[in-house]
């Protein structure tokens, strides 16, 4: 022992003398001889600390209290934690607790006291805040140490106060730290994340009982109350995040904390929410009205307030009413506070509804935002009083889902708000676009009545399906059921009377309906229930007893309608059955008005009220009321029944809303609204009609053909006797098929309804316009008779239509309109009827003449179409002409008289007059026209005039600008580029300013304006025409002849221009003798000059031009009688005016006329004629004819007279003309040609000398003259020349390379070869079948080698292919003519192919001679 104090002694001198190795030496030295000795392991764990070895001495402390808990050891421990600052707070915490323990134990609190003072201080200086937390655990009262220190230290209020601050931060943080950690993990989804923090974090807490110790210590009430409301948060969030198998235990607590605070009537909202939520009651009169009262006062800006307050406040409310001190006065404009408490502050004010529509908007913005259950009870209650089904349906539909959100949330199971609801929602899906959804609703029912199987509510629904379905029986034996659990029910037994009355037993039903009547005015029920049973009651007996005397009495069905407008001054269906009472008994047109108005305002469900109503104002006239009726009802949803019920759809709004949409111009709106009404009811005929005039109306004529169809469909099922006039359809369609240019069916429509109602204004004026517009679509299309005799027929019906519709703008518009077809189509202006239109300018002329109109201008008046006598032939053209027009301008003066009091048709009718009088200037003679004509100074004072009227129509100035064109080019450019600005889309426009351009000789500008006509409109055909005219100036001619075609193609046959300058141009081509013009070229040139024809008669030149192209087609008789008849007109020109112009052109047409004489055979007038065109042009210093027109004249003149001699057998005379026609010529090798076949002809050998001078004449000047070179070697072979013939065989082999050469000469090159080898007198059919070889070798491409090869040989392979190569050569890709085809087909022996060629070619003897061959 001695030994061990000696050691222990040393140790300490070491200590002292700070020889730690030394002391840390002797330490373990003694402890290996005494391992327990508490001493030695103190001073080791000095030592160690001092030798900064931290671990080994908390060791060595740690074995020292293990060996006697002894306080020196502890306070070793504690300076050595102090040491490692905030990583040993933990191990400081514990060491001091039991270091505090010893000092308690014995009794020395200040040392305790001061220890655990120390540590707290250390902890919250030195550890971080949760450390904090953690150390005052010492200081509250769960601490083992606060019975000593009890006074010494802080109140446990405030140390919990302390600790829970910290703590809410704290977890605050850590919440959001590990939400943001965890939701950038892949998958992570953030509700997820949140949920499964909040779970980790909450349930681990201490804030819940920190939060309950504080408010059991604390002396502070508000504290205790601020510290409850966080203790319940902190449940309640805790409750939400628990796992659902520990929910029940957490629900309970919160329940309680939530109740023991409403007890004491703290306005914690959440507290509330919960105890009025959570209670889920089988009635709404089960809750406590207490507390939904002080909820009120305690939350008036909730939304749950704005339910409560609304239900409550309501008749349907089971709750006893609050009785109002002050009733809140109504709220005005100059009574609204400006008070600061209303801006973002003031104490919150409680609004009561004092009307049904303040508690429907106020219930409705609260349950708009709410999730509260209870809201939608009482919500899902108030709308099934309101009979607001849709509304209930996406109501109940949001509840169930919030119902089933709040279970999984809270573990609250709501079983009878589930019930509530699915029974709120069944009931309203009952009503709600019935049938549809019944099977639903009655799934809902029977999941209530597997919880509650006496749920009357349920059984009445179910009933109620079968009421709505219409089976009556089933839905009173269901009812019935109903009333077995509850007899008392008046409501159910209502229900089933009139469900007896529905059945058509209307006696049991008043039996039932009455007994009920006492009842209920005792029960003192709703009074919606009593004024709906009154009126049942009363439509009981309204339909019992149907005699008129009945219905008339004021004590039957009259008395129960006016009790239950005294129940329910609102309920809509007692106003409609009283109306029809006023309407149909009492006869007073207005009550009923009022009635049936009251009634639809009341409720737009009742149908036969809105729609006696809408008959009423439609009526009147009144269709924006009309459309108003029929919208509300449309709204109503009424309308259209679901799909699958047993109900009829209502069509009568629909059809009503487009008819007044009709009358508002509003078509397409129009359009939809009958569209919906046929979905409902097909056979609606009227909607069919109405659906017709809007597609009409709006441009859709197919579809308005298919719907009028339609109801003519329905008039021959139905019967006009139903349907009443039926001609409408008939009119409508007339307009559809005029709109879309079938004016003949049209016509055929408008006669129809004419023949039935004559006197049918607007009929017989569309019949007038339709054929007025057929005429010009016939002038167009040049169907001239046609068009001219429907002019005639509408001139002569305007006859007989009644006397005042000639008092009307449109009447003498298609009068004016008939009259200019006759100048239109100037080839039948002898058909005008001058009669007739005598006796229409008589109609109502009284007073001051209508045609007074500008008669000092124009100087027209009715004087020469009234003028009588017999005018000469050559006259009668003119007259009549004249006689149209004046006619035509009369008619639209005669319409701006009748168009005075209407602006705009008066500016139209100017703008016609302005037209006719510029067209009667146009058909004056050219030479008339050099100068302004009365006639164009009235058509620029009638544009002037429609400009003033309605400046803003382009084609107003258009017009202007085309009548001063030629007066004011400045004046014409204004009002084109005025027209272009309104417009800048008119084509017709563009080209008007291009002509203008052109007439000032600005090309360019005339370019680009006709370019722009053509962007705007490619299908305008002068457009097209002012381009060929630019063309033409740029000296494009093949440019223009396209433009010209083109024009011509696409222009309507009314154009003069096109078929004009088409001819022309394309007989300009023909002059050049191009070598790929075909035989059919001619053909659409003469159908233009023909329609040119028609149209101006009196323009010999283009007639002239006509006989050119007839000549070209070989019909010389058609040329004869044009020509006979020109050359008259011009004879009687020259005679009256000896204008050297006329006899010019008087010498040509005699020239081209004996040229057709000659061609028709008529020898003795062909040398006639020519012999006159030869006197009238012998006289070279005259000026009618330009030289090389004399010379061209003559030479034509010489040549017909010389062959029309010759075939007169008169040798010599035509030898005589054709050697003055080579004088003349200068020797024309085509005349030699002639002259040489003609000589040769005569037998003699001096004329064939003759022949042989005169072609070698012409090969000399020119060698390459094909002809003169063939028949040089035919005579030579004839003569049996050798040695002209090799000469003529060495020029034809040169010829045949020449690409100078047509096919034609080809050919006949070809034969004369042909007939050299066979003629040869060594020639062999080799040297035949090698010439043959030899052309089709030259010219594969050419039949004509093909068809001698296959003559030769009379082998099929040569023929087919003389056919083939010829369909490859004729137009448009060759120039094979119709003949050269017929060989061809001729040539294959078939009878098919014959036939064929006889088809082609029916003058040509191939065709014929085949085909006689082929069937021999």
């Amino acid at each position: 022992m001695a030994s061990v104090k000696a050691s222990l002694k040393a140790i300490n001198d070491a200590i002292r003398q700070q020889k730690w190795d030394d002391a840390l030496a002797q330490a373990e030295n003694l402890l290996s001889r005494e391992p327990n000795l508490y001493q030695a392991h103190v001073f080791k764990a000095f030592v160690l600390d001092k030798k900064n070895l931290p671990d080994l001495a908390e060791a060595a402390y740690q074995t020292a209290v293990s060996i006697r808990p002894d306080a020196q050891a502890w306070q070793g421990l504690i300076k050595l934690y102090e040491k490692q600052g905030a990583k040993a707070v933990q191990k400081y915490q514990l060491a001091a607790l039991k270091l505090a323990e010893i000092f308690r134990d014995a009794n020395e609190i200040d040392k305790c006291q001061d220890v655990v003072d120390k540590f707290i201080d250390f902890a919250r200086t030195r550890g971080d805040r949760a450390q904090y937390v953690q150390a005052l655990h010492l200081i509250i009262p769960s601490s083992p140490l606060y019975p000593a220190l009890e006074g010494r230290v802080p109140h446990p209020a405030k140390t919990y106060e302390i600790m829970a601050q910290i703590l809410e931060v704290e977890e605050k943080k850590r919440i959001n730290t590990l939400i943001g950690e965890r939701r950038t993990r892949l998958g992570a989804k953030i509700s997820e994340v949140t949920l499964e923090v909040n779970r980790e974090v909450l349930c681990r807490s201490e804030l819940g009982e920190i939060y309950e110790q504080l408010t059991l210590w604390t002396q502070d009430d508000d504290v205790r109350r601020q510290y409850e409301e966080k203790l319940l948060q902190f449940r309640y969030d805790r409750l939400l995040v628990t796992p659902a198998q520990n929910k029940a235990a957490e629900l309970q607590v919160v329940n309680k904390l939530a109740n023991d605070m409403v007890i004491i009537k703290h306005p914690f909202k959440l507290a509330w929410d919960i105890a009025v939520e959570w209670k889920d009651h089988k009635e709404i009169k089960d809750w406590d009205v207490n507390v939904l009262n002080e909820y009120c006062s305690f939350f008036p800006d909730s939304d749950l307030y704005r339910i409560l307050t609304g239900f409550m406040t309501s008749d349907l409310s089971p709750f006893p009413k609050k009785i109002s001190q002050d009733p809140m006065p109504p709220r005005t404009p100059e009574a609204e506070d400006d008070s600061e408490d209303d801006e973002d502050g003031g104490a919150p004010t409680s609004v009561v509804p004092y009307t049904d529509e303040d508690r429907l908007l106020m219930m409705t913005e609260g349950i708009a935002t709410t999730n509260s259950l209870l809201a939608h009870r009482l919500m899902g209650e108030y709308y099934q009083h309101l009979e607001e089904h849709e509304s209930n349906v996406e109501l109940m539909r949001k509840a169930m889902k919030i119902m089933v959100v709040e279970t999984e949330k809270t573990g609250m199971v709501f079983t009878n708000a589930n019930q509530s609801f699915m029974l709120y929602l069944g009931t309203a899906l009952v009503f709600y676009q019935s049938p549809r959804n019944h099977s639903e609703a009655k799934f809902l029912f029977d999941k209530v009545l597997e919880v509650d199987p006496t749920s009357t509510a349920a059984m009445i629904g179910v009933g109620l399906i079968y009421e709505e379905e219409e089976e009556f029986d089933q839905a009173i034996e269901f009812l019935q059921r109903a009333l077995k659990g509850d007899s008392d029910n008046l409501r159910v037994r209502a229900e089933v009377g009139w469900l007896y009355a529905l059945k058509g037993d209307y006696t049991r039903g008043k039996v039932e309906l009455e007994s009920l009547l006492p009842s209920m005015i005792k029960d003192a029920v709703s009074k919606d229930l009593l004024a709906q049973t009154q009126y049942r009651l009363g439509c009981c007996i309204w339909n019992l007893d149907p005699s008129k005397s009945a219905r008339k009495s004021r004590n039957g069905a009259y008395a129960y309608f006016l009790d239950a407008l005294k129940s329910n001054f609102s309920y809509a269906p007692a106003y409609g059955s009283l109306g029809i009472y006023y309407a149909d008994y009492a006869k007073d047109k207005k009550r009923a008005r009022r009635c049936f108005l009251k009634a639809v305002e009341l409720s737009s469900a009742e149908v036969e009220s809105a729609e006696r109503l809408a008959r009423s104002f439609a009526d009147d006239g009144d269709w924006d009321r009309v459309e108003l009726v029929a919208q509300r009802v449309v709204d109503s949803g009424k309308v259209r029944p679901p799909p699958g019920s047993k109900k009829k759809g209502i069509s009568w709004p629909l059809s009503s809303l487009g008819v007044a949409e009709l009358n508002k111009q509003d078509y397409a709106k129009a359009i939809v609204s009958f569209q919906q009404a046929l979905r409902i009811a097909p056979e609606d005929y009227h909607s069919w009609v109405g659906l017709g005039e809007s597609y009409h109306n709006s441009g859709r004529y197919i579809a308005a053909t298919k719907a009028i169809l339609n109801a003519q469909k329905l008039e021959e099922k139905a019967g006009s006797d139903k349907l009443g006039d039926t001609w409408f359809t008939k009119y409508m369609l007339a307009n559809v098929q005029r709109e879309l240019g079938e004016f003949d069916e049209a016509i055929a429509l408008y006669d129809d309804v004419i023949s039935t109602r004559p006197d049918e204004e607007g009929v017989a004026i569309a019949l007038m316009q339709t054929m007025v517009e057929n005429a010009s679509d016939c002038v167009e299309k040049g169907l001239f008779g046609k068009s001219v005799e429907l002019a005639t027929r509408t001139l002569y019906f305007a006859l007989t239509v009644p006397t005042y519709m000639a008092n009307t703008f449109n009447f003498w518009k298609a009068v004016g309109d008939s009259c200019s077809i006759f100048s239109s189509v100037q080839g039948h202006v002898h058909d005008f009827p001058t009669d007739n239109v005598k006796k229409l300018l008589d109609l109502g002329t009284g007073g001051k003449s209508p045609y007074a109109v500008l008669e000092d201008v124009d100087g027209v008046g009715k004087e020469l179409v009234f003028a009588e006598g017999i005018f000469p032939d050559d006259e009668k053209l003119g007259v009549d002409l004249t006689r149209s027009l004046h006619a035509t301008i009369l008619a639209h003066k005669r319409a701006i008289y009748e168009s005075a009091n209407d602006t705009h048709a008066q500016a139209v009718a100017y703008y016609n007059l302005g037209w006719a009088e510029n067209r009667a200037h146009l058909c004056l003679p050219p030479e008339l026209r050099v100068q302004s004509s009365r006639y164009q100074k009235a058509a620029v004072r009638c544009f002037k005039r429609s400009i003033e009227l309605e400046a803003g129509n382009p084609e107003f100035w258009n017009s202007l600008g085309v009548a001063t064109s030629e007066i004011n080019p400045s004046v014409a450019q204004h009002a084109f580029v005025r027209s272009l600005f309104l417009n800048e889309r008119g084509a017709h426009v563009w080209s008007n300013l291009g002509a203008l351009a052109l007439l000032q000789n600005d090309i360019q500008l005339a370019n680009e304006a006709f370019t722009r006509a053509q962007s705007n409109d490619p299908d305008y055909a002068h457009a097209w025409l002012g381009q060929g005219f630019v063309a033409l100036l740029y000296g494009d001619s093949k440019e223009a002849r396209g433009l010209f075609t083109h024009a011509m193609d696409i222009s309507e046959s009314s154009s003069l221009l096109t078929r004009r300058q088409y001819p022309t141009s394309l007989f300009d081509h023909i002059l050049t003798n191009p070598p790929n013009l075909s035989a059919s070229s001619p053909i659409q040139p003469l159908f233009a000059l023909g329609q040119l024809r028609h149209l101006n008669p009196q323009d010999l030149a283009y007639q002239h031009l006509s006989t050119l192209y007839q000549e070209r087609t070989n019909d010389s008789l058609r040329a004869i009688g044009t020509l006979e008849n020109a050359c008259e007109q011009l004879e009687a020109s020259y005679e009256a005016t000896e204008s050297p112009d006329s006899l010019a052109r008087f010498a040509l047409a005699k020239t081209d006329l004996a040229r057709s004489y000659l061609s028709a055979g008529e020898y003795a007038l062909a040398t006639e004629c020519g012999e006159m065109a030869l006197e009238l042009s012998s006289d070279e210093s005259a000026n009618e004819l330009t030289a090389e027109q004399r010379k061209k004249a003559r030479l034509s003149a010489h040549m017909t007279v010389g062959l029309a001699e010759y075939f007169s057998k008169n040798f010599d005379a035509a030898v005589s003309y054709f050697g003055s026609a080579l004088d003349e010529s200068n020797g024309n090798p085509d005349t030699v040609c002639v002259l040489a076949q003609m000589l040769w002809a005569t037998g003699t050998d001096d004329a064939r000398e003759r022949a042989r001078t005169i072609l070698f004449d012409v090969i000399e000047k020119d060698p390459s003259h094909v002809q003169s070179v063939l028949l040089l070697g035919i005579i030579a072979l004839l003569d049996d020349d050798e040695e002209s013939l090799d000469a003529v065989m060495s020029e034809l082999q040169t010829l045949r390379t020449s690409d100078k050469v047509t096919d034609t000469e080809h050919s006949q090159i070809g034969e004369v070869f042909r007939a050299v080898a066979t003629l040869s007198e060594n020639s062999t059919e080799s040297d035949v079948l090698t010439q043959l070889q030899n052309d089709i070798m030259l010219y594969p491409h050419l039949p004509h080698g093909w068809t001698r090869l296959a003559e030769l040989s009379g082998e099929e392979y040569p023929a087919d292919m003389a056919l083939n190569v010829a369909l490859k050569a004729i137009p448009p890709r060759g120039e094979l003519d119709a003949m050269d085809l017929a060989d061809a087909y001729a040539g294959t022996g078939k009878a098919a192919d014959a036939q064929t060629a006889i088809f082609i070619s029916p003058w040509s003897s191939s065709g014929w001679e085949s085909l006689a061959s082929a069937v021999s």
